[in-house]
């Protein structure tokens, strides 16, 4: 009489497995933002042209009365200090999914995607990723804009980690979910560009919303509903310890919305570029 031993198949995935996953992917995006150095520059560059140059500039044109989260009459650089990080998460969240749109077309994504590992779990790992990455660059412009007394509470530069990660989580959602309806690498330059500049220029980044208000009531409400505006504000009010509830609300919901329709929308095999017999394009 024989016995067979029956092994119970296995179902799900242990925590470990998912946290060499999580690790795996951050680590390749690390060193691939290291092996580009003039992509830190060029993340640089942007905000500290603002900073140094159009600030010096507009100081006189818009003076900034004392508002929340300040309590005192500040600098134009301080003020604008916040937007300007809001913008280095913003470029490197369209960033991200610009090289996701290249790994798609190669197939690299769809190697990725293979995994039996859940798409969602897979597509956010490749978000924190890129988020991590945009807090390396964010902290590299505070060390830099603290040689020009941009000073925040030393508490702040812990306080506001949260904020950022929020953000950074929230713009690099949005990219993704514009990269899920691009299907050729050319085209997301252009798609890019609009996205950007509305969402930076209609904020709080570079002027307060009185201001705007006065100028404009109906800019002042479109300022009002871009999420941008409130990722700034979220991570000014954290800078100096303190919380926005409203704009930590916002940037939330728009984080779990842009996610989900990412997940949904993602397609690895669009755009994807064949290689004919003759190893052209087809």
């Amino acid at each position: 009489m024989s016995s067979t031993t029956v092994t119970p198949e296995r179902s799900g995935f242990s925590v470990s497995e998912y946290i060499v996953c999580l690790n795996g992917i951050v680590w390749r995006e690390a060193l691939r933002f290291l092996h580009q150095r003039e992509r830190f520059v060029s993340a640089l560059v942007r905000p500290l042209v603002w900073l140094f140059i159009f600030a010096a500039g507009f100081r006189q044109v818009l003076g900034i009365s004392i508002i929340s989260p300040y309590e005192t009459y500040i600098l134009y650089e301080v003020y604008i200090a916040p937007g300007l990080m809001a913008m280095i998460q913003l470029f490197n969240g369209m960033q991200s999914s610009l090289s996701m749109v290249y790994d798609r077309e190669m197939g690299n994504m769809r190697t990725l995607l293979v995994s039996p590992l859940p798409r969602g779990y897979l597509l956010f790992c490749k978000l924190l990723a890129g988020t991590a990455v945009s807090l390396l660059q964010v902290y590299a412009f505070l060390a830099i804009a603290w040689f020009w007394d941009i000073t925040p509470p030393t508490i702040g530069y812990l306080t506001v980690l949260p904020a950022l990660v929020l953000s950074g989580l929230m713009l690099g959602a949005l990219g993704m979910l514009i990269s899920a309806s691009i299907k050729q690498l050319e085209n997301f330059a252009g798609v890019m560009n609009f996205v950007i500049f509305p969402m930076f220029f209609a904020s709080s980044a570079l002027y307060p919303l009185w201001r705007v208000q006065e100028g404009s009531p109906m800019l002042y409400y479109v300022c009002q509903c871009n999420p941008f505006t409130h990722a700034v504000e979220l991570i000014r009010f954290a800078l100096y310890g303190k919380m926005n509830w409203v704009s930590l609300a916002v940037v939330g919901g728009c984080t779990v919305v842009f996610m989900i329709g990412a997940i949904l929308a993602y397609d690895p095999s669009r755009g994807l570029v064949r290689r004919g017999p003759g190893g052209g394009e087809t």
